[in-house]
C-alpha cells in the first residue's frame, strides 16, 4: 500500500494543535524550545512549544568532537554550571600537527591563527549536553516526543508549512500495515522550526521546494567519523586539544584528524573527509583506522613497547555541513525556518558548530515568539535572519568565510593563504572565493584513478566497519520498508558500479552498501544489497552519491544508533 492509500483506509490522522513546532531535539531544537518558554516566562504569556526526535532519547543520534564554544550557551542559560551543564573538562592546550607517513611536526603555538586557540572552550560529549539541555527543556513545559520523526511537511492552500506528521510504526517490509500497525500524528504549529542536524530530511525538500539556495554556492559537505577510547593514564592529558592535516589524505584531498582528551582517561578521536574527494577508490572509514598508525597518532593507544593497551568504547558517523556562510540558503519561508546545521552554520575553520546552532535556535524562537504574541502565523520570520545579521554569529562566520575553499587549491595553498588572511589581514579578506559545483559531482570515472590498497585491520587499533557498527549500539524493527531508497534501482550496477567502481561500498562508513553476486541472473553478474539494518544516520549516501539516486528517509521511530558518550 502506498503512504495515501493508508491514510485513506486507516486515517484521518489524529492532529495535535501548538505554537511552535520543533524538529529535532539536538542543541538548535532544544535551544528555541528553551528561548521561547523563557520568553512567556518573562512576559506572562502562554506559548506551546512541542519538540519531536526521531531518537530513542534526546542525544541518541548526536554525534560531535567536540570542543564547545560556551557563548551562546552562557546567553542562553548563564548560570549553566550551577545547573549542572556537563562541560566538565577545560581545553588546557592546542595542538596542530602536520603528518607524514612517517611522524609529523608540531606548529608552535605562537604561530596558531587566532580560530585555532581554544582558550575558554570545553572538551564535551555533545550527547550528554544535549540530554542535560532536554531536562531543562521540559523543567520549563516543553513536550518532547521521543521516537516519533517528522516524516512529511504539512502545507496549508496558500503553499505556507502548517506543521508535520510523524511517520506510520508497524509497516511491514511489503508496504503493508502489520498487526503492530500505529498511524502516525499530525502536529500543527503557527510556526514550525525545523532542527533536523546536516542534511536534513524535511530541510533538504524545504529547501529545494522554497528554492532557498537560489542565491547561494552549493553546500559543501565533509563526514566526519569518531571514536571513543579509554587510554592509559600515562598517556592522557587532561584538555590537550590535537589537530592534525596531512598523511595520509594526499595534497588535494580535503580532510584532517582529532585528538581530545576528556576527563576520566577518555579520549575521543575522529577523522573527517570532505565529499567533494575525487577518487572513488577513496574510503574515509579506511583513511581514519590508518591514521591512527602514525607514529604521532599511535603513541596514545599503546604502551612503551608499542603494545595496544587501551579500550574503544563507542564509535560513531555523521555528515558536517561545512560550506558555511557563502552556502547559507534563505533560512526562512511561510510558515517555518531552518536552524543549526539544517541550514549550515557551522565554523569549518573553528571546527564548531555547537555555538552556532544554540545561537540561532535563539534567534528563531525570539522571531517566532513576538510573531505568536502579535497573532500572527505562517507567515515569513523575517525578523530572524535580520537578527542574525547583527550578531556576533554573522561576523565570525564571515571573517572565516573562505578558509575552506582555498583548500580546493590543495593543503599547502590553502594553509599559507588562510595564515595569510588571519595574521595579516586580520579576518578582513577583500575578496570572497566562490564554488560552483556540489559535491556529488566531483567523484571522477574510476578509470581515470588509482585503486588504494587499505591494509586489513588487526582488530586492536584499527577495525572493521561492522565491529564499529556494533558498538555504535544501531538497531532498527527488521521488518520494515529500507530507509534508502533508489530513485531507479537499476542505476547502482548499470552506472555506479562500471563507472565509479561502486563507491557506496566505501563511502558508507556502517558496511549498508555491499554488491554481491546477484544468483538469480547465472551470468556472475552482480547486485546492490542494502543492509539498512546497519544505518547510523550519516547521511554520507545522500549526499556523495554521484547519480544522486539514493534518497534517505525516516526509518521507524527510535531506530538508529544510541550512542552514549559521544
Amino acid at each position: 500500500m502506498t503512504p495515501e492509500e493508508i491514510i485513506q483506509q486507516y486515517g484521518p490522522r489524529e492532529a495535535m494543535e501548538y505554537d511552535v513546532v520543533i524538529v529535532g531535539a539536538g542543541p538548535a531544537g532544544l535551544s528555541a524550545a528553551i528561548r521561547l518558554k523563557q520568553l512567556a516566562a518573562e512576559k506572562g504569556q502562554d506559548v506551546s512549544v512541542v519538540v519531536l526526535e526521531k531518537g530513542s532519547e534526546p542525544g541518541a543520534h548526536i554525534l560531535s568532537g567536540a570542543v564547545m564554544d560556551p557563548k551562546a550557551l552562557t546567553e542562553l542559560i548563564p548560570d549553566w554550571k550551577d545547573k549542572g551543564a556537563p562541560l566538565n573538562q577545560p581545553v588546557t592546550d592546542d595542538a596542530y600537527v602536520f603528518l607524514n607517513e612517517t611522524g609529523g611536526t608540531r606548529v608552535p603555538n605562537f604561530m596558531l591563527p587566532p580560530f585555532a586557540h581554544n582558550h575558554g572552550n570545553y572538551i564535551v560529549s555533545l550527547g550528554n549536553v544535549v540530554r542535560w539541555l532536554a531536562q531543562q527543556a521540559e523543567a520549563l513545559g516543553v513536550e518532547i516526543f521521543p521516537g516519533f520523526p517528522a516524516a512529511e511537511v504539512l502545507y496549508n492552500e496558500d503553499g505556507a508549512v502548517k506543521g508535520v506528521a510523524t511517520g506510520n510504526m508497524g509497516i511491514g517490509k511489503d508496504g503493508n500495515p502489520t498487526e503492530n500497525f500505529q498511524l502516525g500524528m499530525e502536529l500543527h504549529g503557527k510556526y514550525t522550526i525545523f532542527s533536523e542536524g546536516s542534511r536534513g530530511h524535511l530541510g533538504k525538500q524545504l529547501i529545494a521546494r522554497y528554492k532557498l539556495d537560489a542565491d547561494s554556492d552549493p553546500q559543501s559537505y565533509a563526514i566526519g567519523i569518531k571514536e571513543l577510547w579509554e587510554i592509559d593514564p600515562s598517556r592522557h592529558t587532561p584538555g590537550f586539544v590535537m589537530h592534525t592535516a596531512g598523511w595520509p589524505m594526499d595534497e588535494h584531498t580535503y580532510g584532517g584528524a582529532f585528538l581530545y582528551h576528556a576527563e576520566d582517561n577518555k579520549v575521543y578521536c575522529g577523522y573527517v573527509v570532505g565529499l567533494n574527494y575525487k577518487n572513488p577508490y577513496l574510503s574515509p572509514f579506511e583513511e581514519f583506522q590508518r591514521w591512527k598508525t602514525n607514529p604521532r597518532v599511535k603513541w596514545y593507544f599503546t604502551d612503551d613497547n608499542g603494545n595496544v593497551n587501551a579500550k574503544r568504547l563507542s564509535y560513531g558517523a555523521r555528515a558536517i555541513t561545512a560550506g558555511g556562510i557563502l552556502a547559507l540558503p534563505k533560512t526562512v519561508f511561510p510558515g517555518g525556518a531552518l536552524v543549526g546545521c539544517d541550514a549550515g552554520y557551522l565554523n569549518v575553520s573553528r571546527i564548531k558548530g555547537s555555538h552556532a546552532a544554540i545561537k540561532t535556535g535563539m534567534l528563531a524562537a525570539e522571531a517566532a515568539y513576538d510573531a505568536v504574541v502579535a497573532g500572527r502565523q505562517h507567515d515569513e520570520l523575517t525578523a530572524y535572519p535580520e537578527a542574525f545579521e547583527d550578531s556576533w554569529l554573522a561576523a565570525e562566520l564571515n571573517k572565516d568565510r573562505n578558509f575552506k575553499n582555498w583548500f580546493k587549491k590543495g593543503l599547502s595553498v590553502g594553509t599559507v593563504m588562510n595564515g595569510f588572511e588571519q595574521y595579516v589581514l586580520r579576518g578582513h579578506a577583500p575578496w570572497t572565493l566562490h564554488r560552483k559545483d556540489p559535491d556529488y559531482s566531483q567523484l571522477k570515472p574510476a578509470a581515470q584513478c588509482a585503486p588504494i590498497a587499505y591494509p586489513k585491520p588487526d582488530g586492536k587499533l584499527t577495525f572493521d566497519r561492522l565491529s564499529s557498527v556494533f558498538i555504535s549500539n544501531t538497531n532498527h524493527e527488521e521488518n520494515q520498508p529500507s530507509h534508502l531508497t533508489l530513485k531507479d534501482p537499476t542505476v547502482p550496477v548499470r552506472i555506479n558500479l562500471p563507472e565509479y567502481a561502486g563507491p557506496e561500498s566505501r563511502y558508507c562508513p556502517a558496511g549498508v552498501y555491499e554488491f554481491v553476486a546477484d544468483e538469480t541472473s547465472g551470468s556472475g553478474a552482480q547486485r546492490l544489497q542494502i543492509n539498512a539494518q546497519n544505518c547510523v544516520h550519516c547521511k554520507t549516501c545522500d549526499i556523495k552519491d554521484p547519480t544522486q539516486n539514493i534518497v534517505w528517509v525516516t526509518p521507524e521511530g527510535g531506530g538508529g544508533p544510541n550512542y552514549s558518550g559521544m
